[in-house]
């Protein structure tokens, strides 16, 4: 089974890019899970996206606390489940730790990362804020706290600062260079399962 991870900030495009993974992979016949976090069948993503929606700093931690119970309840359902899929996809995961204040985001990356298991394939998918703020206006949803093209930008910046180890997706043109960027990772990603 491989893992992947496939995460950025709002509007950059995940969502696109971990359907076109999840579509490749059923086209080789792969049973594919794809979860998405804050995941809206479960009580802890549906609270996660509910203080989203709310300003101020409490609310943010409330999020945060929500949305990493989340996703610790996907993981014991890749735990439980795992053998029973060829591949597993997250959209979101440890990159979350961007939307904490400067001088905490990497210290709470560097714990995510010592305490949660590791995906065997990291997906940062990138895109420029202005981009991202216009995906995020067409989707014609209520706003979340973090949609804002100051807030964006902060937050590309401290994906920027953590994303060393991930493969870098810039999902800033068409959905077809997209597509030719998640073909390729899934190239190498063949080519080292058979090797």
């Amino acid at each position: 089974m491989t893992w992947y991870a496939v995460d950025g900030m709002d509007g950059s495009g995940k969502t696109t890019s971990s359907d076109f993974i999840h579509q490749q992979l059923a086209e080789e016949g792969r049973k594919v899970l794809e979860i998405t976090h804050p995941n809206v069948d479960t009580s802890f993503g549906r609270a996660a996206a509910k203080y989203l929606q709310r300003d101020g700093k409490v609310a943010v931690l409330i999020s945060t606390m929500f949305y990493i119970l989340d996703v610790l309840h996907s993981l014991r359902i890749k735990r439980k489940h795992g053998k029973e899929y060829d591949d597993i996809i997250f959209v979101r995961y440890s990159l979350a730790a961007a939307y904490m204040p400067g001088n905490l985001c990497k210290p709470i990356y560097k714990l995510i990362e010592f305490v949660l298991p590791i995906p065997d394939v990291k997906i940062y998918v990138d895109v420029e804020p202005k981009i991202a703020l216009e995906r995020i206006y067409q989707r014609g949803e209520a706003l979340e706290t973090f949609e804002t093209e100051e807030k964006l930008e902060k937050t590309r910046r401290r994906m920027k600062m953590i994303t060393g180890s991930w493969i870098e997706i810039d999902n800033s043109g068409t959905p077809e260079e997209t597509l030719e960027q998640t073909s390729k990772i899934l190239e190498k990603v063949r080519s080292e399962r058979d090797a």
